[in-house]
């Protein structure tokens, strides 16, 4: 029996895009990058809130770089359920010492804080009833003492340079994703109301998306976020309110192009409510524009978040921002330790890029014409 082909044009669409290489990788590394952005902190070496535990003898480390780390236990344990600690990292309040090395005398743990090569700095004296009294003191030191291998070095703090590139993924996801959804809401609605109901509806509209495009970006998300005030939900809600005016403009071409089938035609004598018309059958007609937008504009939303970050307007510290954290490297780069602001610049660069080509190939997947 002969193979019947799907005539649907999202099954020719999806085919298509199979096709594309770069296409096809960018949207695996995409996920793989969504599903690192949830659980972050499963696979963050320092799982502590905002992977901000600081080590300032160890700052400004090569990638690689290993060193012995005695952890002291907080008497001070509050409660944290499972997946509280998955999904928003340890209440970590254990001090963390590097060390170069310790000695056991009796009860007393003897240890010479990490002096990088330099000459053994001033030895500490730790009582072993600061540990659990069930343990000997071989067990203390075998549990507590761990060597730690920073994969991408340190920063200029002492923390752990891989864990603040996992955790910092979720902020530009989070803000791609928030600011994304909040264009499509505006520019769906204002552009199929301007295009569908036409005159001074229209015009109005028109006027509104002309005068907020005539405004820089970077300006208009500067003058929101001032006007909010500084944080994380601010940001999200700036970059969304500066990226519905292009949704906005193509889905009112859409629309004005869709509102003369036969078909819409048909619905009006039937008597269909305007609502049902635009909703059942002009915009699904009139989205596959909008859904290659919708990729550039994700890219757009984490370059505007990092370039607010590294002015100082965007994630506040010590939450991990990729822009953030050129902005407090940049000037390593004459220092010999470029790889600090060099490591988050290709984060931002990788996802960016990704969403790019994905866009790329959604547009040639959704070309119609050139099938």
């Amino acid at each position: 029996m002969p193979e019947i082909k799907s005539n649907s044009l999202s099954i020719l669409a999806l085919q298509k895009f199979k096709k594309n290489f770069w296409g096809v990788l960018s949207f695996y590394f995409i996920v793989f990058c969504a599903f690192i952005s949830v659980f972050a902190y499963v696979f963050a070496p320092d799982n502590s809130q905002n992977a901000n535990q600081m080590h300032l003898s160890i700052h400004s480390r090569a990638p690689g770089f290993k060193v012995q780390i005695l952890t002291l236990p907080s008497q001070d344990i509050s409660p944290q359920s499972f997946l509280n600690t998955v999904f928003f990292g340890k209440k970590n309040t254990d001090n963390e010492i590097p060390i170069d090395h310790y000695t056991l005398e009796d009860t007393i743990l003897k240890i010479y804080p990490y002096s990088g090569g330099e000459a053994a700095g001033i030895s500490k004296e730790i009582s072993l009833k600061n540990f659990p009294e069930e343990l000997t003191p071989k067990e203390v030191t075998d549990k507590f003492i761990k060597t730690h291998t920073f994969i991408l070095g340190t920063d200029k703090y002492g923390r752990d340079m891989l864990s603040r590139m996992l955790v910092g993924i979720r902020i530009s996801f989070s803000i791609g994703f928030v600011a994304v959804l909040i264009s499509l809401l505006l520019g769906i609605t204002l552009g199929a109301i301007a295009g569908y109901f036409g005159g001074k509806i229209d015009a109005l509209v028109m006027w509104l998306i002309n005068v907020t495009w005539s405004i820089p970006t970077l300006l208009l998300v500067i003058a929101i976020t001032l006007a909010l005030g500084k944080g994380f939900w601010q940001v999200f809600i700036a970059v969304g309110l500066t990226m519905w005016v292009e949704v906005a403009r193509v889905v009112r071409g859409q629309v004005l192009s869709v509102k003369q089938m036969q078909y819409v035609t048909a619905a009006r004598a039937l008597g269909f409510t305007d609502f049902r018309i635009i909703t059942k059958h002009i915009l699904p007609n009139s989205l596959a524009p909008v859904i290659v937008i919708s990729a550039a504009n994700f890219a757009a939303a984490i370059l505007i978040e990092s370039g607010l970050s590294f002015l100082g307007i965007g994630a506040q510290p010590p939450m991990p921002s990729w822009g953030a954290m050129i902005k407090d490297h940049y000037s390593y780069i004459i220092l010999g330790k470029a790889y600090l602001a060099i490591i988050p610049g290709l984060g931002i660069m990788s996802l960016v890029m990704a969403f790019m080509l994905i866009g790329n190939a959604l547009r040639d997947a959704l070309d119609v014409k050139g099938s």
